[in-house]
């Protein structure tokens, strides 16, 4: 860990230590709790969780799970699932737009890259029953949350769509027949603004109902010259509405409703560097900026400043309608969960990252619909507890893109030959590259379907053998069908079209055609898959001392088979290699041990994991590097593991401080992946033989082995820690307490590319933030805050630029940000 993450949180670490000896002098003999009970018997600061579908405090499950509750995301700032991140250190979210959103748990869960639509997450995110099949929800507002339970390790067993990395279960404040309400509003630089509110109350003896809304604006924090404009700005609203009937003493149903959007101008990145790669030299970026005039705006990617001159767009709107219902039936309860869901997709992005006119336009919207169904029983007798569900899901996706290249097309993406179009400008008007309307104008219009259905039926038990024994087996049986088109048709700039054939079956061979192609490729496949599956899981516990909980755990599950939603590649025919339009299912062999303590004198609590698991025919992303003729596509890979050790600790020993440190040693890696897209400085060169070395113009691999690489976007250290102390005063005659809290996090330094790279890594780099207030017995809360306190350069992602050209831009996270909330619960 560096030097400067090691001051910062002593630090930090100190501004609490000199509130705690007045928090801590008055102190009452018991810790206060924020979380709902499940029933009377249970200790006033439990935590009562729903991980395995049914009310049960936290410790007393053989199971890895982190809570977050409403409070501390409304404290902390975590008002989405990538700033949750921050507080659980097992979470990985990534994301270049809301589609092109990763979101993965120990390292797995969904391929670093460019999303294809025709592969299943491998992180369920559920809320209040309902599976959320769109990872782009993970960018929204939480909208009235009471509590954020993140499950580690496969959940096939206990949740409707098989999960094999975790599942997210979102927990919202429901119906109350007692009239309450919350409103918040907060105000910061860079014209951060965000309002969230709450209410509910009765309709009727029977009948109550909830209304929630939250909206959220902010400057963007990066300046765009070649608009004058900020990019990359936060533009969320959000509305949820619920209604619950009583319809009898044992039945309730619930209506719910919720509409999102977004419509940011989003997402551009800055230029961070250059590295070589294997094209001749004449042809990467800087021999091929300095022939067109062009530079960067900065070479400093902190001073935040870009020129990407394509049109930006990241509209998206998610939204649906669900009925639950619960039915208690004495020993057992029935649940019904169903629901209608939509996501629409309105993107543009500037994908040469450049402001040279190179690709004019790179657009996908797309159009989902989702319908599921879960019925599950949950059974409760004596020594036994039960789950048994029903899950059925479909889906429809229809996506229309767009992608069209400009003048400076040409010379920045053809092979001019012998001329050296960066030292000695174009020779000759006849070469390809020195002619601007071969590849001006090129367009090319995407038709991408996907209808996708699945059914299954799981279930586990839960057996005390003996008194502080138990005994949990769990199985799943599975059905998915996926049915898929991907047609590309593409044209020249007189709008004729570009084809491999020409009417006769003739293979046309015409240089500016074939130039065309290359840049973007015709295609038309109609990939398939269906498949059963079957899975299984067993857990064994044993409560060693009445505070002290152990188990271990062993889990057959998969991630099901996909198809390829982005194009593949062509042979030298022009045909497409139909054999790669499926990929296999992963096999998860999962093992878990651990231990979960409540310290003495119900202090706190101290949980270990210890886990491992085995992915084989991992769903991995190929990227062939050319600018437009594959988005990237899926392949397996042969074996990935990902192992490690997991350390959450809470205390509390008064209501007037509490902290909390959780910790993560995550070692996540290719066992075997022998046909894996190269990195950058093993790309872009010819084929055959010998290969250059990286980074040295020549013949490049037509793949690369990266077995016992790192997989993408996975620190091996994460870490996260806090504390909040406060004393009781009476400010303006309102009796409360004065609190000052902070929250840090660290992350070691991580590979943002599929194939680990030298240009690609990202430092390590550690967050801090603060708040100090005043909240009043009444329910007023009046706080400022300030995050990322020591404004810490770092960046979310970096991104290898199409073409081999050398280029690396990237996401710079957000500087030092600080704002004033108020709040008040009523």
């Amino acid at each position: 860990m560096s030097q400067v993450f090691v001051r910062r949180l002593l630090l930090s670490a100190a501004v609490i230590a000199f509130a705690v000896p007045a928090a801590a002098q008055d102190a009452p003999a018991t810790a206060a709790s924020t979380q709902p009970e499940a029933d009377d018997t249970a200790p006033d600061d439990a935590i009562i969780v729903t991980a395995r579908r049914r009310e049960e405090q936290s410790q007393d499950i053989p199971l890895a799970i982190s809570v977050v509750g409403g409070e501390q995301l409304d404290n902390t700032g975590a008002f989405n699932v990538g700033r949750l991140q921050q507080l659980t250190p097992t979470v990985q979210y990534y994301s270049s737009n809301p589609r092109n959103t990763s979101l993965s748990i120990r390292g797995i869960g969904a391929p670093f890259g460019l999303t294809n639509d025709g592969f299943e997450q491998g992180v369920g995110i559920y809320v209040d029953d309902i599976y959320y099949s769109r990872v782009a929800s993970a960018t929204f507002d939480f909208l009235d949350v009471a509590q954020i339970e993140v499950l580690r390790g496969p959940q096939g067993t206990l949740y409707g769509k098989n999960t094999t990395a975790g599942a997210i279960n979102i927990q919202t404040n429901q119906p109350s027949f007692t009239p309450e309400g919350r409103i918040e509003a907060t105000i910061g630089n860079l014209g951060f603004k965000q309002v969230k509110a709450a209410l509910s109350g009765p309709l009727s003896d029977n009948v109550a109902a909830r209304l929630a809304l939250s909206g959220t604006s902010r400057r963007g924090t990066l300046f765009n010259v070649a608009t004058g404009t900020y990019i990359n700005e936060q533009d969320n609203i959000g509305l949820r509405g619920q209604v619950l009937w009583q319809a009898g003493d044992t039945l309730d149903l619930t209506l719910s409703g919720d509409y999102s959007t977004q419509n940011p101008e989003c997402c551009g990145t800055v230029y961070v560097r250059t590295g070589a790669t294997q094209r001749p030299l004449y042809r990467q970026y800087e021999a091929l900026a300095a022939a067109q005039g062009y530079a960067p705006p900065s070479r400093d990617p902190f001073d935040r400043l870009t020129d990407v001159d394509a049109d930006l767009s990241a509209r998206n709107e998610i939204g649906g309608v669900g009925l639950r219902a619960v039915w208690d039936l004495g020993d057992g309860t029935l649940t019904s969960a169903t629901a209608w869901r939509f996501w629409d997709w309105g993107p543009a992005n500037d994908r040469d990252f450049t402001g040279l006119p190179i690709t004019t336009r790179s657009q996908n919207p797309s159009q989902q619909n989702q319908y599921t169904q879960e019925l599950r029983y949950n059974y409760s007798a004596g020594n036994v507890d039960a789950v048994l569900g029903l899950f059925g899901f479909h889906q429809t996706v229809r996506t229309q893109g767009t992608e069209s290249l400009g003048s400076a097309a040409s010379r920045w993406l053809l092979n001019p030959g012998n001329v050296q179009v960066g030292s000695s400008g174009c020779a000759t008007p006849t070469t390809l590259a020195c002619d601007p309307t071969v590849l001006d104008g090129v367009v090319a219009y995407n038709d991408i379907r996907l209808d996708n259905t699945s059914a299954a039926l799981f279930g586990q038990v839960s057996w005390e053998v003996t008194p502080g024994l138990t005994l949990q087996p769990g199985v799943r049986l599975n059905w998915d069908k996926k049915n898929g088109l991907y047609e590309r048709l593409v044209f020249d700039g007189a709008d004729n079209p570009v084809l491999f054939r020409d009417a006769q079956g003739i293979p046309i061979t015409n240089p500016r055609t074939v130039a065309r192609r290359d840049a973007l490729t015709p295609q038309r496949i109609e990939p398939s898959f269906s498949d059963w599956n079957f899975s299984y899981d067993f857990t064994a516990s044993y409560q060693i001392a009445p505070e002290v909980l152990g188990y271990a755990t062993y889990a057959r599950s998969f991630k099901t088979g996909g198809i390829n939603l982005n194009g593949v590649p062509n042979d030298s025919q022009g045909n497409p290699l139909i054999a790669v339009g499926a990929i296999r299912p992963e096999t998860v062999d999962h093992y878990e041990a651990g231990l979960k303590t409540e310290l003495p004198g119900r202090l706190g609590v101290f949980n270990l994991a210890a886990f491992r698991t085995d992915v084989g025919d991992y769903q991995a992303l190929v990227n062939a590097g050319q600018v437009s003729t594959t988005r990237g596509y899926l392949a397996n890979a042969e074996k990935v593991r990902t192992q490690g050790l997991e350390a959450d600790i809470t205390v509390q020993p008064s209501d007037r401080f509490r902290a909390y440190a959780n910790a993560a040693y995550t070692d996540a890696k290719y066992v075997r992946f022998t046909g894996a897209p190269c990195p950058p400085e093993l790309s872009g060169g010819g084929s055959g033989t010998p290969v250059a070395a990286p980074g040295t113009p020549g013949n490049s691999p037509a793949s690369c082995d990266i077995s016992g690489q790192r997989i993408a976007g996975v620190s091996k250290w994460s870490l996260s820690y806090g504390a909040e102390a406060n004393v009781p005063v009476n400010l303006l005659g309102q009796p409360g307490e004065v609190y000052l809290g902070f929250d840090g996090n660290f992350r070691s330094r991580f590979s943002s590319n599929p194939s680990p790279s030298a240009y690609t890594w990202i430092d390590g780099y550690s967050l801090a933030n603060f708040r100090l207030g005043f909240r009043t017995d009444e329910g007023a809360n009046l706080f400022v805050w300030v995050r990322n306190a020591f404004d810490e350069e770092f960046f979310e992602l970096l991104s290898v630029a199409p073409g081999s050209t050398g280029l690396i831009a990237g996401q710079p996270g957000d500087p030092r940000t600080f704002g004033l909330t108020l709040a008040h619960n009523f």
